[in-house]
């Protein structure tokens, strides 16, 4: 296929009809974990599931396509996937992180930091001062995720990649609120681009997955080398949902990101709201540059509650959101970062980075927005004061 097509060609079709023996449309499940060789000093394309698998290819192919990547390596989970980025560095060398970042991203840089295999500095990526002042600092890698878990804060990643350029520090987004089709982080100047495919890219919350993707050959190789020796590669019957899920991307992002944006505009109504972050709302400090580097705002959205909520009680008496981790799939859920996504930062960190026990995060899926607005409506109506 001509990679001139639009993306949602690109994502509908990956592996589409290519089947050369059977001529099957729909791409088949491998799931050998071994492959003959015809001899033993002619190694075939495969030759072992950790290594390579035609069903995980299929999906790295259309991912890189996606990304406008030179390479794709999937992993069995989107933690997997940083870990495996992680690898391209030295003992000792820095990391840039973002001070609001996921919960789990942060545990595993805290945890390595403390066994010494590297040196984290956590920042306010909003502020492009701090930025430049940990660079100064050295670091072999600046690690963006934007918008931000949870707070939805956008990173300018242009202004990053420049500041990182000076002093030749590989750049990692984290593009897993947005997926490709709101946003194209190699695109904007960044090395890599991880996602944990587990949220919108699979979109039904029944798989766990990631992807790492490198705008080089280079680097692509590298990233699948250090894939294949510490076995983070993902399961074939994975890949192949998750290339199902792919398949539907586009149109979904675009039904929960119109329900997202008018749930966000509502709330602000309410006198039990303290805040709404959404990057769709003009009043959001990063709306501007949201609207310059992304294709839409996305179905994301988090709500500072007031101090006469109870939020625990809150989130009970919701009937159509249900409350669980995750995100990005077509059922719409809440969750109470401090006590669930975000447990594993500690009760200072979480005050540095704006995460309150007020903070509900929502993920908006494909039901009607009115049933959406209704149950919160009805559940606020309902809670009484903490």
């Amino acid at each position: 296929m001509s990679h001139k097509c639009h993306p949602q060609t690109l994502a509908s079709n990956a592996g589409v009809g290519a089947n050369s023996e059977f001529q099957a449309i729909a791409p088949p499940l491998y799931l050998g974990a071994n492959y003959r060789w015809n001899r033993s000093d002619e190694k075939p394309q495969y030759d072992y599931g950790r290594s390579g698998n035609p069903t995980r290819a299929t999906l790295e192919q259309a991912l890189a396509d996606l990304e406008g990547a030179a390479g794709c390596s999937v992993t069995a989970s989107g933690m997997a996937a940083i870990h495996l980025v992680l690898c391209l560095l030295q003992p000792g060398e820095a990391v840039i992180a973002p001070h609001d970042c996921y919960g789990g991203t942060q545990r595993l840089l805290n945890a390595y930091a403390q066994t010494g295999r590297l040196k984290v500095n956590f920042v306010d990526q909003t502020n492009l001062g701090a930025v430049e002042a940990a660079l100064a600092k050295g670091a072999r890698m600046l690690f963006l995720e934007t918008p931000s878990n949870p707070l939805l804060r956008i990173t300018d990643i242009s202004a990053c990649v420049a500041l990182a350029a000076k002093s030749d520090t590989l750049v990692v987004t984290d593009n897993t609120f947005l997926s490709p089709a709101l946003q194209n982080p190699l695109a904007l100047g960044c090395d890599i681009v991880v996602h944990s495919t587990t949220k919108l890219i699979n979109g039904h919350s029944d798989v766990i997955g990631g992807a790492v993707l490198a705008k080089t050959d280079p680097l692509a190789e590298e990233l699948s080398w250090w894939a294949n020796t510490t076995g983070v590669t993902g399961a074939p019957f994975d890949s192949y949902q998750t290339l199902r899920g792919l398949r539907t991307l586009f149109a979904r992002v675009q039904q929960q990101q119109c329900s997202a944006g008018r749930f966000a505009e509502t709330l602000l109504g309410r006198p039990e709201v303290k805040q709404v972050y959404y990057p769709g709302l003009p009043i959001h400090p990063g709306h501007e540059i949201a609207r310059r580097q992304q294709r839409g705002f996305g179905s994301m959205l988090s709500v500072e509650f007031a101090d006469g909520v109870n939020v625990v009680e809150f989130l009970a008496k919701l009937r159509v959101f249900n409350v669980a981790e995750s995100l990005g799939g077509f059922e719409s859920l809440a969750c109470v970062p401090a006590t669930m996504t975000h447990a594993a930062m500690t009760p200072e960190a979480r005050q540095i980075a704006g995460i309150s026990d007020g903070l509900v995060r929502f993920s908006i899926g494909l039901e009607h927005v009115d049933d959406l607005i209704g149950d919160v409506f009805a559940a606020l109506d309902g809670v009484s004061p903490s």
